[in-house]
């Protein structure tokens, strides 16, 4: 059985991860403004598509993987941290857009639309961060079977980051006309946005932490 300590912690990690502005919600919001709460809702179950392959993967071994080759995981880190800080640029930069500023994008299909959703949550480095390294954390070998505890603790996640997510794109569009109404209010949004994503780009870049053992 999982202890409630372990739930509750990764319930916390969850949400602090799906409000800090990332590539995800960055997906989800454009979509949602540009195209439709229908296109956001699309492309968010690409995104539950993407945590169920983190889930599944990591709970049957991928952290071994990275266990075995140290300098793997500092590559994903730092490539992950990298993504972070362009992110963070094109936030903070001269002339930057906020995540929240409409643009002209294509409307693509249903299908291109979930697909797109998936592969940027598969491509998130926060999400991989979370899976191999924060998640086992919580795992406890004293309450059990192990397997068991990542599967559930997983599944805290994905509803935590579901329903977070479900309420961003939902908002998207209100959110947008009332930024745009109050140009000083986006500009803050912006920065931020962007200084939140530079600290979390450095924060990455600096852990030392090993792969966790499972």
């Amino acid at each position: 059985m999982v202890e409630p300590s372990g739930v509750l912690g990764v319930a916390m990690v969850a949400l602090g991860m799906v409000l800090t502005p990332g590539p995800n919600m960055i997906y989800l919001v454009s979509r949602s403004i540009t195209q439709g709460r229908r296109a956001g809702v699309v492309s968010l179950g690409g995104v539950a598509v993407g945590f169920l392959v983190y889930l599944v993967a990591t709970n049957l071994g991928l952290s071994v993987v990275f266990l075995a080759v140290p300098e793997l995981y500092v590559a994903v880190k730092l490539a992950g941290a990298g993504y972070l800080a362009y992110l963070a640029w094109n936030a903070l930069r001269p002339g930057g857009v906020s995540v929240f500023a409409p643009e002209e994008l294509p409307h693509d299909s249903s299908r291109k639309l979930f697909t797109m959703g998936l592969m940027t949550n598969l491509l998130n480095p926060k999400i991989a961060i979370m899976y191999l390294s924060l998640i086992p954390q919580f795992i406890t070998l004293e309450a059990g079977n192990v397997l068991l505890q990542g599967f559930l603790l997983g599944s805290v996640q994905i509803a935590v980051a579901l329903t977070v997510n479900l309420g961003i794109v939902l908002a998207a569009g209100a959110i947008a006309v009332f930024l745009a109404r109050r140009p000083s209010w986006l500009r803050v949004q912006r920065y931020l946005m962007g200084t939140a994503l530079g600290l979390l780009a450095v924060s990455v870049a600096t852990d030392t932490s090993a792969p966790a053992r499972e």
